[in-house]
């Protein structure tokens, strides 16, 4: 059976087997891998439309990348939590460790927001890493708090909380219910509270209130752990998260028939499917790496996925920067150094839309570079 390590009533699982699980950084690889890709078009007057987001509701296969990394830090947080007990670390150091990476990647949010002006005025709040910060932190204070059955249900409770409250809540002037851009409950929140701070005039897609449904996707993460750990024969675990899957994108479209699946919102029926989805995804990692051990093939996926923050703070800020600085073509016309770049490698030979997307492969396999050396150096810079 898998070890569990107690903090006072409540369990961690924690298996000797299990020091780390290299799908899981395939996986993650897999997920940084794809939010470079999209958010680095070489333009964005011509993106596929799978490599976009949804207007609003329905989803592409961008919109599953975010809630798959939350899934996949879910996985992570027990087995980091339970090698720390394991090594003999308190509560106490538990809890600042907790605190400390969650402000710090807030911090780093804020950062790659402001960047390079820093207009407090106008410097929007919200944003991917401080999702992160703030699920981690609740996700991580719960599994230390509360046994695998409480992680369910706290994960359950909250979306179905969410649900009643976007569903009851009526907004000013709109009436409760309404789930369009204007006038739903959480752009209304968002703009009361953090008004002059989000990405959009008046919502944000990482907004406060939808936050609370991503600490359940997280938390299903969390679950997940508890199986991969368990004392299960390797057959069983993978058939366990394919029948997970198909259990959450069915539950998923079925939900959505009242709650529609929206990465803006982060609908309850969204989170249910991205969790389905995630689980299908991983049984498909899990059995090719764990179970056949076929791994040379996913090498650059395990370099992206085992400095994951790593990569996307600097991709993020190396895009900016590119962006921001102008150099002068032969016409006299000053356009970016990605404007250039893109227009003069890309575009002049494969056509505006072909030559978006091979800027972006580019700009991805630009990056292999740099966290290859670390990879090969075993550097894994850790918050």
């Amino acid at each position: 059976m898998a070890r569990a390590t107690h903090a006072g009533s409540h369990h961690i699982a924690t298996s000797p087997r299990v020091e780390r699980l290299v799908s899981l950084d395939v996986f993650r690889g897999l997920t940084i891998a794809g939010m470079i890709l999209v958010n680095n078009p070489g333009s964005w007057n011509y993106v596929y439309p799978p490599l976009a987001h949804a207007e609003w509701h329905g989803w592409t296969p961008t919109d599953l990348i975010f809630p798959f990394f939350l899934f996949i830090m879910g996985v992570a947080i027990p087995l980091a939590l339970g090698r720390r007990l394991a090594r003999g670390e308190s509560r106490r150091a538990i809890w600042g460790h907790i605190l400390r990476r969650a402000l710090i990647l807030f911090a780093l949010g804020l950062c790659l927001n402001g960047f390079p002006q820093f207009d407090l005025s106008r410097i929007r709040i919200p944003g991917v890493l401080q999702r992160i910060a703030l699920c981690y932190f609740f996700a991580a204070l719960i599994v230390l708090k509360a046994k695998v059955r409480g992680q369910i249900l706290a994960a359950l409770v909250l979306l179905a909380v969410y649900w009643l409250l976007m569903k009851l809540v009526p907004v000013p002037g709109y009436g409760a219910g309404v789930l369009e851009k204007e006038g739903n409950l959480a752009a209304y929140l968002d703009n009361v509270l953090l008004h002059g701070h989000l990405y959009r005039p008046t919502w944000d897609p990482e907004g406060l209130l939808s936050t609370i449904p991503a600490i359940s996707t997280t938390l299903f993460g969390v679950v997940t752990a508890h199986w991969l750990t368990s004392s299960r024969m390797a057959r069983e675990k993978v058939l366990g998260l394919i029948g997970a899957g198909i259990v959450g994108v069915a539950l998923g479209h079925v939900t959505n028939l009242w709650f529609p699946i929206n990465k803006n919102l982060w609908t309850s029926s969204y989170a249910v499917f991205t969790a389905g989805m995630a689980w299908l995804c991983l049984a498909a990692c899990f059995w090719m790496v764990e179970v056949k051990g076929i791994r040379r093939p996913f090498v650059p996926f395990l370099i992206f996925g085992t400095n994951a923050i790593t990569v996307f703070v600097l991709s993020g800020l190396v895009a900016r920067i590119m962006s921001l600085v102008k150099i002068t073509r032969p016409d006299g016309v000053a356009i970016s150094v990605k404007a250039y770049l893109y227009e003069t490698l890309f575009a002049s030979w494969a056509g505006p839309w072909r030559g978006s997307l091979l800027f972006a492969l580019a700009y991805v396999a630009f990056w292999l570079a740099p966290m290859g050396l670390l990879y090969r150096k075993r550097i894994f810079l850790r918050i």
